[in-house]
């Protein structure tokens, strides 16, 4: 199964929508204006708040706390790297690897992938697709990659 993530290009903040392969919208995330971090509110199709992503303040490279119903499930930490974008992660058992250029990624549960995220290029705003192996890591894995590309713009990339 297959999600689409758009940001919203002329929004305040990081505002994305995400859709499914039939081209409804699934989930939204919206961001508070805070004058120092990212805090967004993800939300279902009838606008019910379902998670937030937190990032951590004082710190030197971006950390973000992924919060789903309520309960924190995990951190997503970007690691000082000269080239190709790495990062730590402590959610849901899973590791990532990605590309040269850090615009495609897999995500292994031990030594099975189980998303393939890409990145499509030549959109007005950050643009991913999701290719999802199990419909029940949708939820998990749409946050993931936006608590990946808050982490990639909290850096200035």
């Amino acid at each position: 199964m297959k999600l689409l993530i758009e940001q919203r290009v002329f929004a305040w903040g990081d505002t994305y929508d995400i859709y499914d392969e039939g081209g409804a919208v699934k989930y939204m995330v919206k961001a508070e204006v805070l004058a120092l971090g990212h805090q967004m509110h993800v939300y279902d199709a009838q606008h019910n708040e379902i998670g937030q992503i937190k990032q951590k303040l004082l710190t030197v490279l971006p950390k973000f706390d992924i919060i789903i119903h309520g309960q924190s499930c995990g951190r997503i930490e970007k690691k000082f790297t000269l080239f190709c974008p790495e990062y730590k992660i402590d959610f849901n058992g899973w590791r990532i690897e990605g590309d040269l250029l850090g615009w495609d990624y897999d995500v292994y549960s031990g030594n099975d992938r189980i998303m393939h995220i890409s990145k499509e290029l030549f959109h007005w705003g950050d643009t991913y697709v999701i290719d999802i192996a199990n419909p029940s890591d949708e939820l998990y894995g749409m946050m993931l990659v936006i608590a990946l590309d808050a982490a990639n713009c909290s850096n200035g990339d």
